[in-house]
């Protein structure tokens, strides 16, 4: 049995609410070990013996959609993936000044012209940075002052994304011991 981190997409933002209770009971209907919920923002740590995240992902998403009536896209990491993310420092301490570090989880590596078009889109105040499964975007000013978005990225590369404030990864990990 395996800790893992479920990140949920767009939980509890623009009228898709659900309990933190009522997702942990979810997921331990589906037989995933230990569940529990961190933050309201859709962070679920779990146990299980799943070999395959694509299908265990698959599994989440439908039972969420199933009992919550939206759909909810899941990205699953293990502790040593979280670890990495948590870690890597894709900017310099001059390009962090003033900002704020956010990861937006991707479900695969984008293509290097999906990329491409975010940073193409990318205003004064923002950076990102591509690592694997990972894009890194450090934002200086406020979130109506970006060029950014999650509902940009996710159209630029093609693909649904959840962002979190490294901050919070690292608060997960150090939650998962």
């Amino acid at each position: 049995m395996a800790r893992w981190v479920a990140f949920l997409r767009a939980v509890n933002v623009g009228g898709r609410t659900a309990k933190m209770d009522r997702v942990r009971a979810l997921f331990e209907e589906l037989r995933l070990g230990d569940a529990e919920t961190f933050l309201a923002s859709g962070n679920v740590l779990f146990d299980s013996r799943a070999k395959r995240l694509d299908r265990l992902e698959t599994r989440i998403e439908a039972r969420l959609a199933d009992a919550l009536g939206f759909e909810v896209a899941t990205f699953v990491r293990s502790p040593d993936q979280l670890a990495h993310v948590a870690t890597h420092t894709p900017f310099d301490d001059a390009q962090l000044e003033g900002g704020k570090l956010q990861v937006a989880i991707l479900r695969e590596a984008p293509t290097r012209e999906a990329f491409e078009r975010v940073r193409a889109r990318c205003g004064a105040i923002d950076d990102v940075a591509l690592d694997g499964r990972e894009l890194y975007w450090v934002r200086r000013g406020g979130v109506r002052e970006s060029a950014l978005s999650n509902a940009i990225l996710e159209r630029e590369l093609g693909m649904p994304s959840t962002v979190r404030n490294v901050s919070t990864i690292r608060r997960i990990l150090t939650k998962l011991g």
